[in-house]
């Protein structure tokens, strides 16, 4: 499949940024999308609207695809074998910084995802560290869900790709 591909050319060293893969499937015609839920205290009881793609943050000096596929295996404990690679819109979120995204057909076990972990004090002020999962669950979802799931700012993701797809099978 060949997309075209958008520029990035005024990515600043300080500039808060992060890279992503927004990996989909067809399940009998219908389109699926892998989303994984953030791990931490903080979101243990959040549901609409918490989950993400696989994505993480990185410096310009870095290739954003890198960064994505570097962060997806980070977060998943699994490799990418897709070879083509759909480079979606960039998205800017309430807090200024910019996701980039490619998507990319490939399935994955959502039951065999293995996080790398962050330290954080729980409770806050208590003086205890402990490790958390960057990710706590992936899953895959029909469209339709995966709208309300995923946090709203990257909702645009999910849509340029179903349009994408919708158009190039016509």
């Amino acid at each position: 499949m060949l997309f075209p591909l958008h520029t990035h050319k005024k990515r600043s060293l300080f500039m808060k940024q992060s890279a992503g893969l927004l990996l989909y499937k067809h399940l009998k015609k219908k389109l699926f999308v892998f989303l994984v839920h953030p791990g931490g205290p903080l979101w243990k009881n959040k549901d609409l609207g918490s989950w993400s793609i696989p994505k993480g943050e990185f410096l310009s000096a870095e290739k954003a695809i890198d960064a994505a596929l570097r962060e997806f295996e980070e977060e998943t404990g699994q490799a990418i074998t897709a070879k083509h690679f759909i480079e979606l819109k960039p998205v800017r979120l309430k807090s200024g910084k910019t996701v980039y995204a490619w998507a990319c057909e490939q399935d994955i076990d959502a039951a065999t995802i293995r996080s790398n972990t962050f330290s954080l004090e729980w409770p806050p002020k208590s003086g205890r560290f402990h490790d958390f999962p960057e990710i706590d669950r992936g899953a895959w979802f029909e469209v339709h869900e995966a709208l309300e799931k995923i946090n709203p700012a990257q909702q645009d993701f999910i849509q340029e790709l179903e349009v994408l797809l919708k158009n190039h099978n016509e």
